[in-house]
Formats: structure tokens, C-alpha cells, sequence
């Protein structure tokens, strides 16, 4: 999962909106309703979030990078999971820098301000599923910020992480590779650390499928075509 809190089928996802143009908020709270979610905050900032949040949690936060009080990208993030709640950064497409280290923070994707209103919509929609947003944006962010460190992964080790990050239980990549399942999990473990390596941990599978859209092992996917992995 990438945050958000658990609810009960049919029951109206919740969404709160940081951004300090109050017209970017009014906009946002007026397409999140009439998508039928349930708008629990629009604040300028993440403190005034968390004041109006009172220690609860709401699925999905769309989040501003470019908020003018000082704030850091990584706080903020982070600051918002803290609640609970999953992370959206909506944001300038060509903040290619803050828009790595969000993800590095643990947000759960990025949509550019620039997007169609639906496309963002549709992206609260993942996010709120506790789904990672496996869109363009990703791929093209990463691949354009030359100081990004890649793990140097060897070519049996790209082949385990395609798999499994792909969605197979390790039991089935060890069969599909033709390797013990030990061997797998040896790689497995020899992945996760040389992300740490790189500063890049990957304690969890959502995370491997993380590293593996960013280092380009995985493709990045559009959400239109409606192909999210958790």
C-alpha cells in the first residue's frame, strides 16, 4: 500500500487538496465533487492540512511542490503519509528535481498541472485504490534528470526484479527463470541492498516496482489505458 485508509465497498473515497493558488483549490474541490468524492480540506499549505485533518486520515492528498512557504518537497511528503493518507503531486511537469525527490519521499505518483482534468481525476482514483500511479510522467521525469543514481544491477538480477516487481510470487519467478527458489530470494536480497547502495531503498514490492519503472526495467504506464500495478 502506498497510504490512504481502508474503506468498506461503495463507500466515497476522501481527498484533500494542498496548493497555494486558491484558484488551482477551487478548481480541484469542484471536479473531486462532481467525480463524487468526498472534499474533507483545501489548505495553502501542509500544516494548515494537518490542522484541519485533527489526527485523521483521508485517502488521497493532492499536493503542490511549489508551495511558497519554504517548505521542502521530501517534509512535506512525508509529513502528509504520516496521517495515513496517500500522496498525488500535481505539479509543473518540468520540476524534474522535485518531482524525483517526492517520489524518493514516498508519494504514490505524479499528474502535471498541465494534464486534462479527467486524466487527474482518474488519478486520485488509483492512488485512493492504495495503488502506485505507474504513469508517463514517471518514466520521462526520471529519465530526463541525469543525476539520478541507478542501482547497477546484473542481467539475472534485472530478470528477477521484471518479474517479480511485475506482480509474480518469487515461487513463480524461480520456476520461470529455472532457479531454486533460495536463489531467487538470494537475488531478491542482493537487489534490495544495492538499492540501499544507491540511496534508493526498496523495503517492499510496491517500492521494487517503483525502482523498476524508474531504472527502466519496467515501462512506464499510462493510467488512461487503465494498467496500474499495485
Amino acid at each position: 500500500m502506498t497510504g490512504g485508509v481502508g474503506r468498506a465497498p461503495g463507500e466515497t473515497a476522501t481527498v484533500a487538496i494542498v496548493d497555494d493558488h486558491e484558484a488551482v483549490r477551487l478548481g480541484l474541490r469542484a471536479a473531486c465533487q462532481a467525480a463524487g468524492y468526498d472534499v474533507v480540506a483545501d489548505t495553502a499549505n501542509v500544516p494548515e492540512l494537518l490542522e484541519a485533518l485533527d489526527g485523521s486520515a483521508c485517502d488521497v492528498v493532492v499536493l503542490d511542490l511549489s508551495l511558497g512557504d519554504g517548505s521542502s518537497v521530501t517534509e512535506n511528503v512525508r509529513a502528509v503519509l504520516a496521517t495515513g493518507s496517500g500522496v498525488l503531486v500535481h505539479s509543473i511537469a518540468d520540476r524534474v528535481a522535485a518531482v524525483r525527490e517526492s517520489l524518493a519521499a514516498g508519494a504514490a505518483g505524479v499528474i502535471p498541472k498541465a494534464s486534462p482534468m479527467s486524466s487527474v481525476i482518474a488519478s486520485i482514483a488509483v492512488v485512493a485504490r492504495g495503488e502506485v500511479l505507474n504513469n508517463v510522467e514517471w518514466a520521462s521525469a526520471i529519465e530526463a534528470d541525469r543525476d539520478f543514481a541507478k542501482a547497477q544491477l546484473g542481467r539475472r538480477e534485472r530478470d528477477v526484479l521484471h518479474l517479480y516487481a511485475s506482480g509474480l510470487p518469487l515461487k513463480l519467478v524461480a520456476m520461470q527463470l529455472g532457479i531454486a527458489h533460495s536463489t531467487a530470494r538470494e537475488y531478491l536480497d542482493r537487489i534490495r541492498a544495492k538499492y540501499v547502495e544507491v540511496g534508493r531503498p526498496a523495503p517492499t514490492k510496491v517500492d521494487l516496482l517503483r525502482r523498476a519503472v524508474e531504472d527502466g526495467i519496467l515501462p512506464g504506464l499510462d493510467i488512461d489505458g487503465g494498467d496500474a500495478r499495485r
